[in-house]
């Protein structure tokens, strides 16, 4: 299976970073399998630091090294991907089980419908509603080192 991952830099060498980041899934190495959703990101990480250029990673890998690993794939946005979003949209802190986590992002376009669940104005049941028609991209979140290690960088290239 053949991954991307967008940033401000080249990554050959992915790597955990130990930050406390509120991002759909958590503290992870962000893949995904859309070059032209790893060209945004990679796009919006060189606005946000002021520096570097935009850059799409492309690793590998192979689906049997994925036999051995905990997995957690979310197929669509449903209430338990929606309470995950949340709970790490908030920094609510919990333990991590799993070494990969698979499932749709909330992007731009979802943000809007996000925002207003969290802040109450829309139920699960409403905001789930609006979620799904749209077409969301996925994401993969390497948590673990031994995940990660799994992964193999074939190539770079300018968003």
């Amino acid at each position: 299976m053949r991954l991307y991952h967008g940033s401000n830099v080249l990554v050959e060498e992915p790597r955990l970073l130990h930050v406390n980041k509120s991002s759909d899934f958590g503290r992870g190495f962000y893949l995904t399998s859309s070059r032209e959703q790893a060209a945004r990101w990679a796009e919006l990480q060189s606005k946000r630091r002021k520096e570097g250029i935009p850059m799409v990673s492309i690793f590998e890998i192979d689906d049997a090294e994925l036999l051995d690993l905990t997995v957690l794939e979310y197929k669509q946005a449903d209430n338990d991907w929606l309470q995950m979003i949340t709970k790490n949209r908030k920094n609510i802190i919990y333990e991590e089980k799993f070494d990969i986590i698979v499932g749709p992002v909330a992007d731009d376009f979802t943000m809007d419908v996000l925002n207003l669940y969290f802040s109450g104005r829309y139920s699960e049941e409403e905001a789930l509603k609006r979620l799904l028609p749209q077409k969301l991209k996925d994401q993969y979140v390497f948590k673990t080192e031994e995940a990660i290690k799994r992964l193999e960088f074939v190539g770079g290239e300018k968003a």
